[in-house]
This record gives C-alpha cells, sequence and structure tokens, in this order.
C-alpha cells in the first residue's frame, strides 16, 4: 500500500511539474509571438541606447527560462546589424526627434565601437540632437559619448580616462604546482597563444606586438574623441597621459564633458528640447528592442536577387558546435545551402573570431573557394576580431574589409599536448598501464596520462604544426596575390589593427558591414533597391534555446557564485584543456581596457 501510494504521489508532482513547464513555456511563447508584430511609435519620440549588455553581430530572438523569473520577459539580444540600421532609421523617421546615450560600461570591443559612432556622426546630419550622460563612463563610453552635441556627468561620477592597456593570465605556476606538464608547438614566433602555459610574463615579441597594437588603437582613439571635442590632439593626450580628470569636477574643468548634471536635470533639458512645457506631457523614450520592430521606409528590394550574409562569430570548432560557436559542420552547410541558392548572387563573410581549430577553418575554406568556383563574388567584412582561423577562412575573398580598430592577422598555428602524469599519479592517486604492439600504438592518446613525449614523437608534432603553418600561408598568399615569403613576413602569429593590416597587404578597404554588402552587389552587377539581403545560419528559436539552457545556466550560474573573482581564469584555463589538434588562434584572450 505504502509503495503504492509513493507511485500515486509521484506521478501527481510529475503531472503538476509538466503542468507548470508547459503553463511557463506558453507563455514565453505568447510573449514571444506578441513582440513581433510591427510597432507604432508615438510622435514627439526620443531613441535611447543602452550598452550595458554585450551586442553579438546579430540580433537574437526571444529567450526565456523557467528558472529565473525575470529573464521570462526579458527583450532579446540587439544585434549589431540591428543597432546600426535603427540610427539609420532613426534619423529619417518623423516620429524620433533625438538620440539619448545612456554611458556607463560598454564590453563591446573598439570595432563595433567604431562603427556604432561612426552612424551616429551620420546621424547629427540630419539635425536632430544626440545627448549623452552618465555615472561612471569607462573609456569605450568615454569614446561613444564624445560624439554627442552635449555631453553630461552626474556632479559625483567619474569619467576613466587614463589610456589603454590589456592584461594577460598565466598559468605556468599554477601548472607546475599541479604537476601538470605542456608540451607546446608553435609556428611564427608571434604566436603567443600558447605563452600563458610555458611563460610567467610576455614574451619580448609578445610585448612589441601588443604595444604597436595598442599605439595604433590609442592614436585612432585620441584622433577621434579630440575632434569631437573640439581639442588637439595633443591636449586630450595630455590630459590622459598626466590623469588629469580623477573627479567630475576635473572633467568639467578639462572640458572633457560639458557640466555635471544628476539625472533629473538632465531629464528637464530632454523635455526642453521636446518642447514638453506641461508636467503631465510624457517624455518618450523607446530602447532599441522596440524600435527594431518599428516600421521602417525602406523597400525590401527585389527577392529574385539575394546578397548571402553568412554571420561567423565565436570559436572556430569541428563538428556541429554550439550557437556562440563556428561549428565546421553547421557553418558547411550554411555556406553551401547559399551558394547552391540560385536567386544568391554574392557571399558576405561576416567575422568576428579569434579563430580555433585549424581543421575546422580549412574546411569552410574549401567551401567559400568552391562558391567562388561557382561564380559567386566572395566578400569578408571583419567586425572586432578576425584573426588566425578567423582569417584563414577570409584570406580568399575577392574583397576583404576591416575597421581601422579591427584586431586581425595572427597567421600562425600552435599544438598542446599536457602530460597529465604527476597530477593522476601525485595529487589523484591514479596510475595507468598500457599493452601495444607498436612503438606508437599509444600515440598519441596515453600521453596525458602515462608519460612525457618522447624525442621523436614531439618531432611528429612540430613538424604537422609547420605543415599546417606552411599551408596556412600558401592559402594567405594565393588569396592575397602575394609570395609566400611575403607573407611571411606579416605573419608568423602576429596581430595587427585594420590599419596596419590594410598597409601590409591582408586588407583592401577599411569600412563595415554595409560597406561589405554595397561592394558585393557591385561585383554581382546588382544596383542598390535590387537585392535583398539573407542570412546564415538559421538562428536557433524560442523553444529549442529554452531546452538547451535547462541545466547549463544553473550550472553555470553556481560555478560563477562559488568561483568568484576566480571564475574568469578557470574559464581560460578550460578553454585551453578542452582544445583539440592544432590550432589557429589569436594571442590567448586579448581584451583592451
Amino acid at each position: 500500500m505504502g509503495q503504492f501510494l509513493k507511485f500515486i504521489l509521484a506521478t501527481i508532482v510529475g503531472l503538476c511539474l509538466f503542468c507548470f513547464l508547459l503553463f511557463v513555456l506558453l507563455i514565453g511563447i505568447a510573449a514571444t509571438s506578441s513582440k513581433e508584430s510591427t510597432v507604432k511609435l508615438e510622435p514627439n519620440s526620443v531613441l535611447r541606447l543602452d550598452f550595458a549588455k554585450a551586442m553579438p553581430e546579430r540580433s537574437q530572438p526571444p529567450a526565456f527560462s523557467m528558472f529565473s523569473p525575470e529573464k521570462v520577459f526579458e527583450d532579446p539580444p540587439i544585434g549589431l546589424n540591428d543597432f546600426v540600421a535603427n540610427i539609420r532609421k532613426a534619423a529619417t523617421d518623423d516620429n524620433i526627434k533625438g538620440i539619448y546615450l545612456h554611458l556607463s560600461g560598454i564590453p563591446e570591443g573598439f570595432a563595433s565601437l567604431e562603427k556604432i559612432r561612426r552612424e551616429l556622426v551620420q546621424f547629427k546630419e540630419s539635425e536632430k540632437f544626440i545627448i549623452a550622460y552618465g555615472e561612471v563612463m569607462t573609456q569605450k563610453a568615454y569614446y561613444i559619448g564624445s560624439v554627442a552635441d552635449e555631453l553630461y556627468l552626474n556632479p559625483q561620477g567619474v569619467v576613466e580616462l587614463k589610456g589603454l592597456s590589456t592584461n594577460l593570465s598565466f598559468f605556468k605556476n599554477a601548472l607546475d604546482r599541479l604537476e601538470i606538464e605542456p608540451d607546446v608547438f608553435y609556428a611564427g614566433k608571434f604566436k603567443s597563444a600558447t605563452e600563458p602555459l610555458r611563460l610567467t610574463q610576455m614574451s619580448e615579441e609578445n610585448r612589441t606586438q601588443i604595444r604597436v597594437l595598442l599605439d595604433d588603437l590609442y592614436d585612432n582613439y585620441l584622433t577621434d574623441v579630440s575632434s569631437a571635442r573640439n581639442m588637439t590632439k595633443e591636449q586630450m593626450k595630455d590630459i590622459f597621459n598626466g590623469l588629469k580628470v580623477r573627479s567630475a569636477k576635473d572633467a568639467k574643468r578639462e572640458k572633457v564633458v560639458d557640466d555635471l548634471l544628476y539625472w533629473d536635470q538632465v531629464e528637464a533639458l530632454l523635455r526642453d528640447k521636446l518642447a514638453l512645457e506641461d508636467e503631465d506631457d510624457k517624455l518618450n523614450f523607446v530602447k532599441m528592442s522596440k524600435y527594431t520592430k518599428a516600421k521602417s521606409s525602406k523597400k525590401k528590394g527585389n527577392k529574385a536577387n539575394k546578397i548571402a550574409v553568412i554571420y561567423a562569430e565565436g570559436d572556430i570548432v569541428t563538428g556541429e558546435g554550439e550557437q556562440t560557436q563556428i561549428g565546421s559542420d553547421r557553418f558547411l552547410k550554411a555556406i553551401s545551402k547559399a551558394r547552391k541558392n540560385e536567386k544568391t548572387k554574392a557571399i558576405v563573410l561576416r567575422v568576428n573570431s579569434g579563430g580555433g581549430s585549424a581543421l575546422a577553418s580549412d574546411i569552410m575554406w574549401r567551401e567559400l573557394e568552391q562558391a567562388k568556383a561557382d561564380g559567386i563574388p566572395v566578400i569578408a567584412s571583419m567586425g572586432d576580431v578576425a584573426a588566425s582561423g578567423g582569417y584563414y577562412i577570409s584570406c580568399n575573398a575577392d574583397t576583404i574589409l576591416a575597421e581601422e580598430n579591427t584586431i586581425t592577422g595572427s597567421i600562425g598555428v600552435f599544438g598542446l599536448v599536457c602530460n597529465m602524469e604527476g597530477f593522476f599519479s601525485n595529487k589523484m592517486g591514479l596510475t595507468f598501464d598500457t599493452v601495444k604492439t607498436g612503438n606508437f600504438s599509444d600515440f598519441p592518446m596515453s600521453l596525458m596520462m602515462e608519460r612525457p613525449l618522447r624525442a621523436e614523437e614531439k618531432a611528429i608534432f612540430q613538424k604537422s604544426v609547420d605543415d599546417i603553418y606552411d599551408t596556412f600561408l600558401e592559402r594567405v598568399a594565393t588569396g592575397r596575390g602575394m609570395s609566400v615569403d611575403a607573407v611571411h613576413e606579416v605573419a608568423q602569429g602576429r596581430v595587427w589593427t585594420g590599419t596596419q593590416a590594410k598597409a601590409n597587404g591582408l586588407v583592401d578597404v577599411l569600412g563595415g558591414l554595409d560597406q561589405a554588402i554595397e561592394i558585393a552587389a557591385t561585383k554581382a552587377g546588382l544596383e542598390e533597391g535590387d537585392y535583398r539581403i539573407s542570412s546564415y545560419p538559421t538562428v536557433e528559436d524560442p523553444m529549442t534555446k529554452f531546452l538547451k539552457s535547462i541545466g547549463a545556466d544553473v550550472k553555470q550560474d553556481l560555478i560563477k557564485e562559488e568561483l568568484g573573482d576566480f571564475y574568469m581564469p578557470y574559464m581560460k584555463m578550460k578553454k585551453f584543456l578542452k582544445m583539440q589538434g592544432v590550432q589557429a588562434r589569436m594571442p590567448f584572450e586579448i581584451e583592451v581596457y
């Protein structure tokens, strides 16, 4: 009887849980559907731009989660594509009277910010206003905010103006303590991706390339902000070098902001600009998520002609990969589908990737080569990063475009094998034994557990890395119309900004995705308005994303909470240990602050 009652109770609990899940899913689907209809705007509105959330290359569908009720109705991430399109749309929208920039921390790279900033400069030609306000402005936030007609700071706020820097984590001492011995094989003296495993600080070659990279980014930064604030570059540089802005009052004194105001004062200023005299008149802000669904006056174009934009964002991996990765199988299908569609007249490859698997990179390179063989123009457009494997898949395009602040190049490869014998034996108490029929029967599978590499095995690994590097050089040389020696001079794993890459022959044009699409249309013989854009690969629907997120979000949140400040080093180490095969990957996790 007791077992029967337990069974009945378990069944009831299961049904209740199922009903709850179904209820949540239906609510999410209903919320998603309700947001898909065209939004009608009120007159006298202000487009509000927030930058706190990470911005993918293209917008994502709505997502919902049973584990976080506050996320069920969360606005979907707005991609750089729609963010820029909305600014352009607002310039000719009679309902939008101006733009308000809400400034704080901005996670995007400088190439994305350069594109957004350029679009805001273009918006100003509409003679509509741009007002910016922040309480704590990072350097990236100030880069965007400097374009505004009026830039305000909270009286107790901070503007961070100190110059650019990057910080790399090194794990050698930790690996020594854990008795993990990495064997690293690389081609190119600047191929520094594995330095965190074998050194305790940057090599001179790596320090040099990062210094040159930062100097170019810094020079572009100073040029743009000094011009916007009506200063000379030297005046602005003096403010940075002397750390002259340490308080809000300093910011006003040095004229890096126009005034110090609280939010209610900024709000009153906006009301004046909109001629809202009655206190009951609502100050109507329009969020990007809402404005994306506002009707556009732009015509869709001829659906018989399509330009396929293939978004390649994330780490390059073999197989299907996750949505945040560039999986060779998934992208092979996407490229193949695009090139075999008779309506496709050109392909634009939009790359935002620091690379990854050399094999996966070559698989995608081959499919793009097939598209060119079919007579389809292929244009590469680089985002924040298009380095190593990201450059590999771009190198044979008919035209390569990059932003001035794009990080690209890093033409080089490396391989990694970790000897875990000491860790397993001395730290974990595990030992292993092997029976084999030949000298190399356990190569390389048992190496991580049982023994270090022999000299002849190291030679085999290095030869494989060198061969792939030679192939990489040949791919670039063919695509760029250069000699292999000339490519080698600017390769060797070294990273460049878009400006430097153009000077070195690795990039053709400095510009963004829109220009890449225009060039693709021209090469395909299409005029403006005579084509439509098709995006690849297909973005997962909300239901699929929800089902995949069950358990993963909870696990990730628990790890974050437990590790705290050590979470990022943990993730970097985990990323290293998950690498398989020879890698075409840029210097590890360069982040510019």
